[in-house]
């Protein structure tokens, strides 16, 4: 397969909406969520983000990065103002309300509504999850990293509440993804299911890799 050369400056000249489509896509399939938060006075907001990355299993923590502000990031001020937010796995059935709510929607207008996804709340936890979702994530806030050489801030929280469909989850603590409709995404607008191909043993030096998947 041949290959188009794109070097340093060339990728400095192009025009903003190519570049940002070319730099997000370049790092393959992510994760993609709607992340669910409140504010002080049971505000709602609910936004798609695709900038999820695990940091640890001890404790259970998962990052997210935000974008530069301006414009406001309401998802941002309610996590830093309450310390809670949920993380809700997008499926095929909801991809295109969750897509919608990257809207620039004002702060007062809540994205369920304008979406049609339900909020919920479970365990007294304060952020809404969304119903809809197969697999939702109650987090709690830990830490924010502000990254100076473009603006950008990430959010360390910890996993506190987990809810997975009871068929979808094996005795070894692995998920099946696939089985709860979870997609994933690539660039900025592109939404993708996925296909397993395999899941392998541990890898070790003095030992081959063996498929783990039940004939």
């Amino acid at each position: 397969m041949s290959k188009i050369h794109i070097n340093k400056v060339q990728i400095e000249q192009l025009e903003k909406p190519k570049r940002v489509n070319l730099i997000n896509s370049l790092g393959g399939f992510k994760s993609v969520a709607l992340v669910g938060t409140s504010d002080e006075n049971g505000n709602e907001n609910l936004a798609i983000f695709s900038s999820f990355f695990h940091i640890g299993a001890n404790p259970p923590l998962i990052g997210m990065i935000f974008r530069p502000s301006p414009p406001e990031r309401d998802t941002l001020f309610n996590i830093l103002e309450t310390g809670f937010y949920t993380i809700n796995h997008v499926n095929e059935s909801i991809y295109k309300q969750a897509h919608q709510t990257s809207a620039r929607y004002d702060k007062e207008i809540s994205e369920f509504e304008m979406t049609n996804l339900n909020s919920e709340y479970k365990n007294d936890f304060h952020a809404p999850f969304v119903a809809e979702s197969n697999i939702q994530l109650g987090i709690e806030f830990k830490e924010k990293i502000d990254i100076s050489i473009n603006n950008t801030v990430m959010i360390v929280g910890e996993i506190v509440q987990i809810y997975i469909p009871e068929n979808c989850l094996y005795d070894d603590g692995f998920i099946d993804l696939e089985k709860a409709n979870t997609i994933t995404c690539a660039g900025l607008d592109s939404y993708h299911k996925t296909i397993q191909l395999d899941r392998l043993s541990y890898a070790k030096p003095d030992k081959e890799i063996t498929s783990l998947l039940k004939v």
